[in-house]
């Protein structure tokens, strides 16, 4: 009975809330636990968060019984339950409780609990990246998305047409990956999946020896126990292991080592798992399975061609064929029967498989076309054949050529747009490759020597290993140099052409070239957290994401298969009843049919030209393209919408420093305004300024070091009550003396008097480009230094380009007025904001966008991280390494400004190919199926087979990606070609 009341009570609440989940009111627990007072406690303010995932609950009913159990425990401020993702937020005093009695009291409700780790609570959100097999036109792919968009915890789901791929960002509280593959798997198509994690290392081990599920379970155990991993997989079809792991606690050699130590005299051997679950590999066994299909429809087409076109012409075959067996049913319907039956159910199956799962789905594709048209004459042609078995007066014209030719020219068509689609995603498959496949591991002494020498597997770099590289190899991992000197060649990660020198201490990149001396580099980042790595997983988001025109494809696909269906009927119908009444000449209908075949002819060819896989390619098909040779160039382009909305820009909002100017600022000269040894004036200074990170303080701090050459690492006396003013200065206590460095403006509002002799002096170094920094010493202005940071090679003859472009150009800087005019001058630039504050760099864009502006914001995606986020689309230029730039839509590797223009023209490249292919597939469409449907059949007597009509179908979707595909010729802009950017080298 009490069951019975409480499950009452559990319908009744949630149908009282619905979905809402509200939180469930109880009398508020006291902060403290009964008896103390808030002064002995002394704890106000130290309260701790912790996250539950709590899984069991069904209703808001059984929420409140966690909250109010949560809630009689002492020292709990508040606590909150969340019942739609199975989460429990509790805020409490650690004096009174901690998180394991939390999660006791929970499980003592009845429910499931586990706490989430720090750091997930606040974004408790992983990716997966999964292959789905089965996928033909955009309508699979939408039904794919609405599918997982479903699913409680997946915040966001896109599936890739082009790629046949799907990345979900789902909460791991909540649910896991093989939820997410189940739902794809119910939903009709095959899923697989690639990758889980975004920050996580994983790797997949091969173990020989294994020969009972003990073993493996004994070998899972030992790994589980290594500090560091964080999930392990097992696949004992194959005996393979997959570990994700933290990197900079353990690593794959590690795991080798463990597993080869368990069980007795090195019965185990484990290797990494060789590479065949790629997109790469799949994307060949698709193509073998195409090929296959292909040559083994033409081995039963081609005699039911030769005997429908050809052998009826040839007298003596035409009579043994036309034979008679019983009544009117003669040798060559009956051998064209046998030979397009395995055609049309075991070679076309997939056509059959595919209809199903759409149609199950309710959202109709190509392959329901297809279905429908080779089983309408297939069917009838079976019916004509029967009829004539039966009938000594009814001679049979059947259709059996049109089944099995339609589907020999489907999958000829299917075969060559798989090998197009596979040349679209070639970018990937080159960065990859970019990573040698070994590298020599060398062990060190204490001192630092040489020990060893071991060749090794490139993925068994650990970090902190010490790596060898020798002249001519390619650099095996992130790392920095510890011993020797060379010359590097980045230009396949950067895109510089010129070998970059690198001597101990410098970073080296991963993929890169060492060119002549052999030098010994530190591993610091591996596996995922690698640049290449990083680029690779960039270019892979970007072309998983769909360009907002790839909507306008997705909202004529929803209806375009339903609509082709009725037309194909409506064709089929109105021949069909203009032939009943006699609407017109019997002689239009040819010798071999009737009335009722015509008509059934044209609905046929109607159903089979229609082709909604050209529209479904013609945007990913183009994005995939233009961002694999945007990354050859450089340019890291983040998806289609960063693709649409650069070629619509006509207005670039430039920052100064890093941007314009090469970002390597040097003090050049030093005007002292009271009787000081310079000396003395910038140890004062540096040990302001050695606490910021502004590249104008690092100028002064390293101009500084010049006046004590004698020491290697120089050490400034202390700074005390440091105090950085963004975009002003700084402010400190240096041996008792009140020290502020910064602008003019930072002078004022210190009340601190600006003398006219430092007035001039600033003007002067203004007028010639430079940036004047003022010091105070104890409220006095005692010097004025110049700081100089050089135009980038080139700038004026970018901004004369954008100008050609119809590119408005603006600057925004935080520097002087003075300084930001003379530099505006030499580059071109009329509009310029000066002495902005990175909140107000984020304002202009603001003002510019409301005025009708299409911006871009190009800066170093640092301080103009706001004005970055806020542009229509956000530049980041020179991230060299650091291409993990969160609030950039474009990263440009280089830090050439002329790679503004190339994302610009690439952007406006890949946008007329979109349109073509659109122009060409609608186009294709709105033509083919007027023909098809018997438009010009009245006057010229032209119509178009359904086999021919099946073809026509088939090379649309290929000449789609083979436009797309023209992009891979892509050339700059030729008046970029003409440019010198030259070097500058700053000693």
């Amino acid at each position: 009975m009490a069951t019975k009341f409480l499950a009452l009570a559990c319908i009744r609440k949630e149908s009282t809330y619905g979905d809402l989940s509200p939180r469930p009111r109880y009398p508020s627990m006291p902060k403290y636990p009964k008896g103390v007072s808030v002064q002995e406690t002394n704890v106000e303010g130290s309260e701790a968060k912790a996250v539950f995932s709590v899984m069991g609950m069904t209703c808001s009913a059984c929420a409140g019984s966690v909250e109010k159990a949560v809630k009689r425990l002492p020292g709990i401020k508040e606590a909150v339950v969340d019942v739609l993702n199975n989460k429990a937020q509790v805020l409490f005093y650690p004096s009174f409780v901690n998180e394991e009695t939390i999660r006791e009291t929970i499980e003592d409700a009845g429910f499931e609990a586990a706490l989430i780790q720090e750091g997930n609570s606040d974004r408790s959100t992983q990716a997966c990246r999964i292959r789905i097999n089965g996928m033909t036109c955009t309508s699979c792919s939408s039904t794919i998305e609405q599918a997982l968009q479903a699913i409680p915890g997946v915040q966001k789901a896109q599936a890739a047409l082009a790629t046949e791929e799907a990345e979900v960002h789902y909460d791991p509280n909540v649910l896991s990956y093989n939820q997410i593959l189940e739902a794809i798997t119910d939903t009709g198509f095959e899923a697989i999946l690639l990758s889980t994690g975004v920050d996580m290392s994983k790797i997949g081990l091969k173990i020989d020896g294994v020969r009972t599920q003990n073993s493996l379970r004994i070998i899972e155990n030992s790994l589980q126990a290594l500090p560091g991993v964080q999930s392990i997989d097992m696949d004992p079809e194959v005996n393979k292991i997959s570990l994700s792991y933290k990197p900079d606690v353990t690593g794959p050699r590690n795991f080798i080592n463990v597993i080869e130590s368990t069980g007795t005299s090195g019965r185990f051997k484990a290797t990494i798992f060789p590479e065949g679950g790629g997109r790469e590999s799949h994307r060949k066994e698709e193509i073998k399975q195409y090929y296959r299909s292909f040559l083994w429809s033409l081995v039963f087409t081609v005699p039911v061609f030769l005997i429908s076109m050809i052998f009826m012409y040839i007298p003596g075959i035409k009579h043994a064929l036309d034979t008679k067996i019983v009544n009117m049913l003669s040798i060559g319907a009956i051998l064209k029967w046998v030979l397009s039956t395995p055609v049309q159910f075991i070679i076309g199956r997939r056509f059959y498989t595919g209809s199903y799962k759409a149609l199950r789905n309710g959202s109709p594709n190509m392959d329901v076309l297809i279905a429908l048209g080779t089983n309408a004459a297939y069917f009838y042609s079976v019916y004509s054949v029967l009829r004539s078995a039966t009938s000594p007066s009814f001679e049979s014209t059947d259709f059996f050529e049109t089944s099995s030719m339609l589907i020999s020219f489907i999958l000829l068509g299917k075969y060559l747009e798989v090998l197009a689609k596979g040349k679209t995603s070639e970018a990937i498959a080159k960065l990859m490759d970019l990573a040698p496949g070994t590298a020599i591991l060398l062990t060190l002494d204490d001192q630092g020597n040489v020990i060893s020498e071991e060749e090794i597997d490139s993925r068994l770099i650990q970090r902190n290993d010490v790596i060898k590289i020798i002249p001519g190899a390619k650099i095996a991992s992130d790392g920095f140099v510890i011993w020797g000197q060379s010359h590097v060649n980045e230009s396949m990660i950067t895109g510089e052409a010129r070998p970059v020198a690198k001597r101990k201490g410098d970073t080296v990149i991963g993929g890169t070239v060492n060119e002549n001396g052999v030098l010994h580099i530190k591993a610091t980042r591996v596996g995922s957290e690698s640049a290449l790595s990083q680029i690779v997983r960039l270019v892979e988001s970007a072309q998983m994401a769909k360009a907002p025109v790839q909507k306008f494809a997705d909202r004529i696909s929803r209806y375009f298969v339903p609509f082709v269906i009725i037309l194909s009927f409506s064709t089929w119908l109105a021949w069909f009843l203009a032939g009943k009444f006699h609407g017109y000449p019997g002689s239009w209908i040819p010798k071999s049919m009737d009335s009722f075949q015509l008509a059934l002819q044209f609905g046929i060819s109607v159903m089979v030209i229609a082709c909604p896989c050209a529209l479904g390619l013609a945007t990913p098909t183009a994005v995939m393209v233009g961002t694999g040779v945007g990354a050859s160039q450089g340019v890291l382009i983040k998806g289609g919408q960063a693709l649409e909305s650069a070629h619509k820009v006509n207005c670039i909002v430039f920052d100064k420093t890093g941007t314009l100017t090469i970002g390597k600022p040097v003090v050049v000269s030093t005007r002292l305004l009271k009787n000081l040894a310079l000396r003395d004036f910038y140890e004062l200074v540096a040990a302001a300024e050695v606490n910021s990170e502004h590249p104008l303080a690092k100028a002064i701090v390293q101009y500084a070091k010049k006046f004590r050459e004698d020491e290697e690492s120089p050490k400034w006396p202390e700074a005390q009550d440091f105090e950085s003013i963004t975009g002003h200065g700084v402010k400190a206590i240096v041996r008792n003396k009140e020290v502020i460095v910064g602008n003019k403006s930072l002078m004022l509002e210190n009340n601190i008097p600006i003398s006219i002799d430092a007035e001039e002096i600033l003007a002067e170094t203004e007028g010639m480009a430079q940036t004047g920094i003022l010091v105070s010493i104890d409220r006095e202005v005692t010097g004025v230094l110049a700081i100089s940071d050089p135009l980038k090679p080139g700038a004026h003859e970018v901004i004369s380009i954008l100008q050609s472009m119809k590119v408005r150009s603006i600057m925004v800087t935080g520097d002087n007025w003075g300084t930001a005019n003379s530099i505006a001058r030499e580059v071109g630039i009329e509009t310029v904001i000066a002495e902005a504050k990175p909140e107000h760099k984020a304002e202009k864009v603001k003002e510019l966008q409301a005025a009708g502006y299409i911006v871009a914001m190009v800066g170093d995606g640092i301080n103009d991280s706001p004005a970055l986020v806020v542009a229509d689309v956000g530049m980041a230029i020179g991230a060299g390494t650091d291409i993990a730039i969160e609030a950039a839509d474009i990263v440009l590797m280089k830090s050439n400004l002329e790679d503004v223009i190339t994302a610009i023209d690439l952007s406006r490249k890949t946008f007329f190919r979109i349109r073509l292919n659109y122009i060409w597939a609608l186009g294709y469409n709105l033509l083919g199926i007027p023909i098809a449907a018997g438009a010009f059949f009245p006057g010229t007597g032209f119509r178009l087979p359904p086999w021919i009509a099946g073809a026509a179908m088939a090379a649309s979707s290929v000449s789609v990606v083979v436009c797309s595909l023209l992009l891979k010729n892509y050339k700059r802009p030729k008046k970029l070609e003409n440019l010198d950017i030259g070097g500058i080298m700053i000693e």
